[in-house]
This record gives C-alpha cells, sequence and structure tokens, in this order.
C-alpha cells in the first residue's frame, strides 16, 4: 500500500506551557540510508519533551524539532543500506525527535524488538527509559550486584525503570518519592525503602540503614540542594550519576568529602550521543534486559494513555507529577 504524503503531527506553536502543543499536518518524511520509517502505533512522553517544549532543549542539529524521543509501531519503509529488518516488522525505538506524529524516522539500529506479549502502549515506553537507565546506571554508574543504589524519583518513569533493573540485577535498593502512595508502589516493584522526601528527612534515613558504609550508586534528576546531600551519602569509591536538574543544577558544595572518600560525579544526556553510541547501548539492551523484558521479570510501568491530538492534556498530567510511571500517546 503506498504511502500518504501527508501525516498528522503535534507542534510546538512557541515556547511555552503545555498549550502550545497543537495538531498540525506535515509531509511523511523519507528514510535516509541507514533509516527506517515506522508507523507510529505509540509514544512515549519524557520530561525533555516537556524541556524542549518550553524551549530549555534544543533538538541536536539536523533533528527534527518535533517532540517524542520513543516509539512503537509498524517499519513501512527502509534506507537502502538497512539490514535485519524489513517492512512489515513491529518495533520499538528511540528516535532522535519526531515521535508525536503518524510516522517517524529513526536509525534502523536504535530500533529494538517488541517484547514477548507486549502491545505497542507497553512497547512504546520501553526504549527512551531503559537505554537512559541502562547507560547512565549500569555503563557510567557501574552498578554491580550487591551493592546499595539509590535513586530520586522512585515513581517516575525513570525511577520505576530503574527500581527494577537494579533488583533484577542483585543491588539493594532505596528511593525517594513524594507522597506514601508511591512510596509504597516503590516498594511493591523491588525498592527496600521508599522515603517520602515532603514528610521524612531522607538523607537521615538513608544514614540509618546503611550505615557509614554510605551508598554505592545513586541516580539523581533533582540537583540543586540535593546534590551535597547525595556526596554525602555516598560511600567509598561512591558514584553519583546526574540527569536532570529538576531542582536547579547549581550549588555550593564541598567537595572535602567526595575527595577523601575517592567519589565520582558524572552525568549524561541521551539525546546528544552519537548514533553509534545509542546503537552500542540498545545492543546492550538487547543482550542483557530484553530477556527480562521478555520473562516479564521487568516491565514499564503505565499510569495512563493520551491520543495524540491530547498531547498538552498529556504533557500537563505530567508536569503535575500526580502519575506513577509512564505516560503514552496512542496514535490510530
Amino acid at each position: 500500500m503506498p504511502l500518504p504524503d501527508s501525516m498528522t503531527v503535534v507542534e510546538i506553536s512557541e515556547p511555552g506551557g503545555p498549550e502550545v502543543l497543537v495538531p498540525s499536518t506535515r509531509p511523511v518524511p523519507s528514510p535516509a540510508a541507514d533509516d527506517v520509517l515506522i508507523k507510529v502505533a505509540a509514544a512515549g512522553v519524557n520530561r525533555p519533551d516537556a524541556l524542549q517544549r518550553a524551549g530549555n532543549y534544543p533538538p541536536p542539529p539536523g533533528a527534527t524539532d518535533l517532540l517524542g524521543l520513543e516509539v512503537a509501531g509498524t517499519v513501512v519503509a527502509c534506507g537502502e543500506a538497512v539490514s535485519g529488518l524489513a517492512v512489515g516488522d513491529s518495533v520499538c525505538a528511540l528516535t532522535p525527535g519526531g515521535g508525536y506524529a503518524e510516522y517517524c524516522l529513526t536509525p534502523a539500529a536504535h530500533c529494538l524488538p517488541v517484547p514477548n506479549g507486549y502491545d505497542m502502549v507497553q512497547a512504546g515506553a520501553v526504549p527512551e527509559t531503559f537505554m537512559t537507565v541502562w547507560h547512565n546506571v549500569f555503563q557510567r554508574g557501574r552498578l554491580t550486584e550487591g551493592e546499595t543504589f539509590l535513586v530520586h524519583g522512585g515513581s517516575s518513569g525513570i525511577g520505576t525503570t530503574a527500581i527494577q533493573l537494579a533488583r533484577e540485577f542483585g543491588a539493594r535498593v532505596l528511593t525517594t518519592a513524594g507522597n506514601e502512595e508511591k512510596c509504597r508502589f516503590c516498594e511493591s516493584i523491588g525498592a527496600e525503602r521508599a522515603i517520602s522526601y515532603k514528610t521524612e528527612d531522607w538523607p537521615a534515613v538513608v544514614r540509618e540503614i546503611v550505615g557509614r558504609d554510605g551508598v554505592d550508586v545513586i541516580l539523581d534528576m533533582v540537583g540543586g540542594d540535593y546534590i551535597q546531600s547525595n556526596i554525602n551519602a555516598l560511600g567509598l569509591e561512591g558514584r553519583l550519576v546526574m540527569i536532570a536538574f529538576l531542582g536547579g543544577s547549581k550549588a555550593n558544595i564541598d567537595f572535602v568529602r567526595l575527595m577523601m572518600r575517592r567519589q565520582t560525579i558524572t552525568g549524561s544526556t541521551l539525546r546528544a550521543q552519537s548514533d553509534t553510541a545509542k546503537a552500542g547501548i540498545a545492543q546492550e539492551l538487547r543482550e542483557k534486559v530484553w530477556p527480562l523484558l521478555n520473562e516479564g521479570k521487568v516491565k514499564p510501568i503505565i499510569h495512563e494513555t493520551f491520543a495524540l491530538r491530547d498531547a498538552a492534556k498529556a504533557h500537563a498530567l505530567m508536569e503535575s507529577s500526580a502519575h506513577i510511571g509512564k505516560i503514552v500517546l496512542t496514535v490510530a
């Protein structure tokens, strides 16, 4: 069946709040040599989407201005250099942008098979979050079996993924979350202790649990005042991994403990990395994480779905922080 000439997309009318997301029409793109064109069935909603919408996270050079960093759907066209994928294949994929649309381009090497038994909504919630967690917690943070892991924002899409993966790879998992309901959910999926940061002194609770040894790895998306507290909570050779700064990107830090305890601060963004680097992360996921997804040992937590045209409502929910897990757009 021939492809249409145009497609429905969601555009950013101007930098601002969720209300600036509006449906529009654009030409259906054609794949370059190493790309595939995916007919989108579902697209995950992520915090970087909101940052870009607000004008604070411009797409990298050459990337589309459309939002959407992960999709699931069906391959409908392949570039001339693509191998291992064919028209008709069901995939989920990391994208450079463009997921908020009926059709989306992405490098073939960033595509992964839909896990066993998954529908497209579940599959669309996997690539960006699982790749982010794998790269930051396991590649950069070097979390290993028997270590203690603390993830802030445990009820988020990133947090729920990190808790499950750390649990499956043999780590002791602690987390923070915004209320008792979220804390209990985090404990139900593998956290030994979830700390309600609004009513509890999380650094004190962590000290009570781990004692003088400290935490081995911390995944933080808060920043600001948390940075010094994180350093204080880390143990010898501890690793702090930063992936966002919801509480601010600047802090007044005393580095003496970091130096004396031989700690490391690192961090990354996924979107700006090279296609080759992202392909490498995807391959490691295929080898080490996909078996867990296929066996049902870990899974994306889906809070709510919205139709593509209601992307503004999806963003409003995400920014309210009232959700647990992922928010996904569905494309008819």
